[in-house]
C-alpha cells in the first residue's frame, strides 16, 4: 500500500500592521535624512555658527559690561556665561529647525515626495522621518555648542541628575514643536529660500526673549514682545534646571507652549501636506 507524500505549500506571504509599517517607513526615511544631513553638512554647520559666534561675541565683547548691569555691581563675565548660555543653547535649537523647513522645501520642489508617493509606503513617514531627524540633529547641535559654553567657563555644577534630565526632556520636546512648526513652513514654501525666509521666526524670536538681559531691565513697552512668546519660559525653564534655581511657573508655560506649537504644526502640516497629494 503506498502513501501519498504531500508537499508542503509555499509559506503565506506575511504582511506588516499598519503600526509596523508605519514604524518601518519612518525608520527609512529618518536613515535618509540623517544621510542627507552627513552629505551635505555646510546648511547644518552655517547655521551652528549664529548661536556660538553670538555666544563669543556677547561674552568676550560685552560681557563685563552685560554682567555689571545686570547685578548692578562689579563686572562678574563668570556670572554673565552661566546667564547666556542656556538662551544660546535655546538659539541653537531655533536655527536647527530652520535647516528642516528647507530640507522639506528641497523634497517637495525637487520631486522626491511625489515619487515617494507612487510607492508602498506609509505616507506620514516622510514627515515624521524629518521630524525625528530634525530633534536629533537639534539635540547633537545643543551638545556642540553647550561644548563650547563649558570650553569658556559655563558650569552646571549646582543641577541635580534628575535636572538634568529634565533639562534634556525639555529640550527635546521643544525641539519637537518648533520642528512641527518648520515642516509646516517647508510645506507651503516654492523653494529653499522662502522656506530659509519663512522660518527666520526661529531665530529672531530668541533675540527678543530674556536670552541676553533679564524681562525686568527691558523697556516697559518692550517687555510684552519678551515675555508672551515661547522661547522666553523655555529659556528660564533651562536656566533654572542647570543652574539649580527656582523656575517658577515657567515649567508649567513651556511644556503649554511646546504641547500647543507641536499640536498646531502637526495638523498644519499633515494637512497640507495631504493636500498636495490631491
Amino acid at each position: 500500500m503506498s502513501t501519498a507524500t504531500t508537499t508542503p505549500g509555499p509559506r503565506a506571504a506575511t504582511h506588516p500592521t499598519g503600526l509596523a509599517l508605519a514604524v518601518r517607513d519612518s525608520a527609512t526615511m529618518l536613515r535618509r535624512n540623517l544621510l542627507h544631513a552627513r552629505r551635505y553638512p555646510s546648511l547644518t554647520l552655517n547655521l551652528l555658527l549664529t548661536p556660538v559666534m553670538l555666544l563669543l561675541l556677547f561674552v568676550y565683547l560685552f560681557g563685563d559690561v552685560m554682567s555689571a548691569g545686570i547685578g548692578g555691581g562689579a563686572p562678574d563675565r563668570g556670572a554673565y556665561i552661566a546667564y547666556i548660555v542656556p538662551g544660546i543653547l535655546l538659539m541653537t535649537v531655533g536655527g536647527t529647525v530652520v535647516g528642516t523647513a528647507v530640507s522639506v522645501a528641497n523634497d517637495m520642489t525637487e520631486g522626491i515626495v511625489a515619487r515617494f508617493r507612487t510607492m508602498a509606503i506609509h505616507r506620514g513617514s516622510v514627515l515624521v522621518g524629518h521630524v525625528v531627524g530634525s530633534v536629533l540633529q537639534a539635540v547633537m547641535s545643543v551638545i556642540l555648542v553647550g561644548a563650547v559654553g563649558v570650553a569658556i567657563g559655563f558650569r552646571a555644577t549646582d543641577a541635580t541628575a534628575l535636572e538634568w534630565l529634565a533639562a534634556l526632556g525639555m529640550l527635546v520636546l521643544f525641539a519637537m514643536s518648533l520642528t512641527w512648526i518648520a515642516v509646516g513652513m517647508g510645506l507651503i514654501s516654492p523653494n529653499a529660500e522662502a522656506a530659509s525666509n519663512n522660518a527666520l521666526p526661529m531665530i529672531l524670536l530668541p533675540l527678543l526673549s530674556s536670552a541676553f538681559i533679564p524681562i525686568e531691565t527691558m523697556p516697559g513697552w518692550f517687555q510684552p514682545i519678551a515675555e508672551y512668546q515661547p522661547f522666553t519660559p523655555a529659556i528660564e525653564t533651562l536656566r533654572g534646571l542647570l543652574l539649580g534655581t527656582e523656575i517658577g511657573h515657567n515649567g508649567w508655560l513651556t511644556v503649554a507652549w511646546s504641547i500647543g506649537l507641536a499640536v498646531l504644526g502637526y495638523l498644519w502640516s499633515t494637512s497640507k501636506f495631504n493636500s498636495e497629494a490631491k
